[in-house]
């Protein structure tokens, strides 16, 4: 008898070590997150861990690059990274990820197709996108006396110190070379050295550079136009409502950011359930409201406030995010971007 109890009870020892990694993580409840501070809001946060149980570890990164540098030494220490497209991509391309299990994302559907199939994720393998968003013009109407249709118009003369610019080499460098007719992430020699002659030309109408409050320029009127990120581009708006928006003719850039599940996360299940509950309709509506950018689930329109539902820069017509161009790795071009960019900054 004792002997048959020992062999039972080694078979149960058996059987439970060779249970999936999967069954053990959905015992132990815990997710562990990996994005900027404050991208997914702590009553979001709340929500989700008090539906399912699941208690969200949320550790931060200050840039995309820092993500990849951590990502680079680390195989198994997180569930979701939440960053931007170029930075997945590089993920991707180093077999970093795990295809997502579509059984377990059944709001997937929720999603706008528009958003979906792209550079970074071709087939929907990988990503699920959370915000996007494009850089776009906002002026002042009380304050300028020319028409602004796009951005050759940043180059008149009758703007003269009194532009503001976020402090982004490949976005300015990339609008210029659009006014060329040239792509955001052209590797061609010529192109860019036209690009920096004709840059250079743009610096006496820059009063500022300004990355992270570009917003604080237009609303206390030091400024009259602005190029920015739609959440500053919001922002002006809420401070200034008579502030007018430009969808550039000469085509926009675009981003999106993007959730992701590393390929050793050691809880992946839990990961899909963080997955699924952002990609519901009121969730990605607070979303929205949150963060100030656009989003890309479809169903989420209605349970955005209604003060931002038709503001210009959240509601861009399809046909003009048709002729959006991604920023993209241009590999050792980089360098030469940004010592254009230096140069034209030092003036």
């Amino acid at each position: 008898m004792k002997k048959l109890v020992s062999l039972l009870l080694a078979s149960l020892l058996l059987a439970a070590l060779s249970l999936p990694a999967l069954s053990l993580a959905e015992e132990e409840k815990v997710l562990n997150l990996f994005t900027w501070a404050t991208y997914i809001d702590d009553g979001t946060v709340a929500k989700f861990e008090e539906q399912t149980g699941i208690k969200i570890n949320y550790t931060t990164f200050a840039s995309n690059e820092e993500m990849l540098l951590k990502m680079s030494t680390t195989s198994n220490e997180y569930d979701v990274i939440l960053a931007s497209d170029y930075a997945l991509n590089t993920l991707r391309k180093d077999d970093k990820l795990q295809k997502l299990d579509k059984t377990l994302l059944p709001n997937f559907g929720n999603l706008d197709p528009d958003f979906q199939n792209k550079y970074f994720d071709e087939n929907n393998e990988y990503t699920v996108p959370y915000t996007s968003g494009t850089p776009l013009i906002v002026y002042n109407p009380d304050l300028v006396d020319i028409e602004i249709t796009g951005y050759e118009d940043l180059w008149n003369p009758a703007l003269k110190d009194n532009v503001v610019l976020i402090d982004d080499a490949r976005n300015i460098i990339g609008i210029t070379l659009k006014t060329l007719g040239y792509s955001f992430n052209t590797t061609d020699d010529k192109q860019l050295a036209e690009a920096r002659e004709k840059l250079m030309a743009l610096r006496p109408n820059v009063r500022s550079f300004n990355y992270d409050t570009p917003h604080n320029d237009m609303i206390s009127g030091e400024v009259a136009v602005g190029y920015m990120f739609t959440p500053f581009v919001l922002l002006s708006m809420d401070g200034n409502p008579n502030l007018k928006v430009v969808y550039p003719k000469e085509g926009m850039g675009f981003g999106i950011d993007a959730l992701v599940i590393p390929k050793n996360a050691p809880h992946p299940k839990n990961a899909h359930a963080l997955l699924n509950f952002l990609l519901d309709s009121e969730v990605a509506g607070n979303t929205v409201a949150w963060q100030y950018y656009l989003s890309p689930v479809k169903t989420a329109y209605e349970f955005i406030p209604e003060y931002l539902r038709e503001n210009p820069a959240i509601k861009i017509p399809k046909e003009i995010l048709g002729e959006t161009e991604f920023i993209m790795d241009v590999g050792e071009y980089e360098s030469k971007y940004q010592e254009i960019w230096a140069e034209f900054k030092l003036q």
